[in-house]
């Protein structure tokens, strides 16, 4: 008998992946269908993105570097410089990856000793379920740390026990937050980073949500450096920044001496974007204008869903930045209000699909257009007129 690795028995089915199956299934009916469940917006990637792509398909393919073009991982440097004021070397502190997701699942391969005393990777939950399963395909020990809205949906290492950081490896950190929305300030990546430095600790800062804010910009964990990077390194993305999901196209940044183990790494798995892909990257990376326009139209999505549930007295927490609006359970119990909205056709993430302490919140994805999201709330509303739908 074929044998199986004990890592997916361990981690399950993605828990989105369902969800996704059963908004492909009711779509399948001819009618409406609100869906705000995987963050993948329904606006147009950009025209000159996507003709950028078009004019680098050439008429021989060829296999792309593990490193990437030059000229994109000079543009990931130059944005870098741009929007945080931070200087990075695009040859020696920048690594192209195929996304975010897949630079976070494989990035403690180059990291983690399986066999070592050092195994645990530490993650806020409820939290984005890949710093999890990269950890144990890696050998290591997945061991979130229980975020609350008390404490902002924010990760203190300094409130941890000595014993609990000095058996991790790794630490991830997210914000703009995925699923809250919760943000963080500088003074609190300097928290962060001090009590790493201390343990001895990667700290890994997830940023795939830095240009989606509304007050004021999102900072750079490497903001909060002064240039120094040493056990530090930040992922970034294009999929929510320039609506590149299906592209697969994003970054790791930062510690030199890191960036190379995963040079070494990275040609292993075969990972690198194809060429024609980089091409748009490049494209991406050197406009703002794009972004700052799709941040005008998010914003006018969340301004609509949280009307809404302003108005229908459902409690909100964090939700501050990011395309997430993350709110309690009416009732309590976040997987039976998620059915009860499917059976009005709006799909939303019960909380509990983000780690056992999601459960009795569940989380929005501003996906669909204004106009969508203005008919989505309108129809939950009818609902809880009619008394299908509880508030409390």
């Amino acid at each position: 008998m074929v044998t199986s690795n004990p890592a997916l028995a361990q981690l399950g089915g993605n828990r989105l992946a369902g969800l996704q199956e059963l908004a492909h299934a009711l779509r399948a009916d001819g009618g409406t269908l609100y869906d705000f469940a995987i963050g993948d917006p329904d606006e147009p990637t950009p025209e000159h993105v996507r003709q950028a792509l078009v004019s680098a398909v050439g008429p021989v393919s060829n296999y792309p570097t593990a490193a990437g073009q030059p000229a994109l991982r000079a543009a990931v440097s130059a944005w870098f410089a741009r929007r945080h004021g931070v200087q990075v070397d695009p040859d020696t502190e920048v690594l192209p990856s195929a996304g975010s997701k897949e630079a976070i699942f494989h990035l403690p391969l180059a990291v983690l000793d399986p066999y070592g005393p050092r195994r645990h990777v530490l993650w806020g939950e409820p939290g984005y379920p890949t710093y999890a399963s990269g950890a144990v395909f890696a050998g290591g020990i997945s061991d979130p740390v229980t975020l609350t809205a008390h404490d902002g949906w924010r990760l203190s290492l300094s409130e941890l026990p000595a014993e609990r950081l000095d058996r991790a490896c790794i630490v991830w950190l997210n914000h703009p937050h995925n699923p809250t929305g919760a943000t963080a300030d500088l003074g609190w990546f300097r928290e962060q980073v001090a009590v790493a430095r201390a343990h001895d600790l990667l700290l890994v800062s997830d940023e795939c949500y830095q240009e989606l804010w509304f007050d004021e910009p999102a900072p750079s964990m490497l903001e909060a450096v002064d240039g120094d990077l040493r056990g530090l390194l930040a992922v970034v993305s294009l999929s929510k920044r320039s609506g590149m999901t299906g592209y697969r196209s994003g970054a790791i940044v930062g510690d030199p001496e890191l960036i190379t183990r995963l040079k070494l790494l990275r040609p292993h798995i075969g990972t690198a974007s194809p060429d024609f892909v980089q091409a748009a990257a490049i494209a991406a990376w050197g406009d703002q204008q794009h972004v700052d326009e799709r941040r005008e139209i998010l914003r006018a999505k969340r301004e609509v869903v949280l009307g809404h549930l302003t108005g229908a007295n459902i409690e909100v927490s964090g939700s501050q930045a990011s395309l997430y609006v993350w709110f309690r359970a009416p009732g309590g119990d976040d997987a039976a209000y998620a059915e009860a909205l499917l059976r009005e056709r709006i799909v939303a993430s019960p909380g509990r699909a983000f780690g056992p302490v999601g459960s009795g919140w569940l989380r929005l994805a501003l996906v669909p257009t204004v106009e969508a999201c203005g008919a989505a709330m309108a129809a939950w509303q009818a609902a809880i007129d009619a008394g299908r739908l509880p508030t409390d």
